[in-house]
């Protein structure tokens, strides 16, 4: 009731907007159950990724994610600049080898690891 003398004839616009927002709300909660596109597609990754991740298939978001709980988890991060990452051995399988990373440089070290479908 007092919605309707708030907006008066904006009853339609407002039934639109409560229809969008479901519709969105659906569609952003079936994405993460594992059939999402892009970055949230479930892939399968290289066996030195997998064994890191204990997964044979992942999404880039996912590993991206492990990848920096074990970082935090293990006190990786160089106390002097929060920016670089010095590599364990665990890391150095998967970071080609580097004794250090940049924050940036993650994904770049990671995309080798995702196996491209045929």
């Amino acid at each position: 009731m007092a919605t309707s003398r708030l907006f008066g004839r904006c009853g339609g616009l407002l039934e639109a907007a409560k229809a969008f927002s479901a519709s969105f709300a659906y569609s952003s909660s079936s994405s993460s159950s594992g059939n999402g596109r892009g970055l949230m597609m479930v892939i399968p990754v290289s066996p030195q990724l997998g064994k890191f991740l204990g997964a044979s298939e992942a999404s880039r978001t996912d590993a991206i994610k492990k990848i920096w709980d074990y970082i935090k988890l293990h006190n990786l991060q160089n106390p002097a600049n929060k920016k670089e990452i010095i590599c364990d051995e665990k890391l150095k399988t998967i970071f080609a080898g580097k004794e250090s990373v940049g924050m940036l440089e993650i994904s770049k070290y990671l995309s080798p690891h995702f196996l491209k479908s045929k």
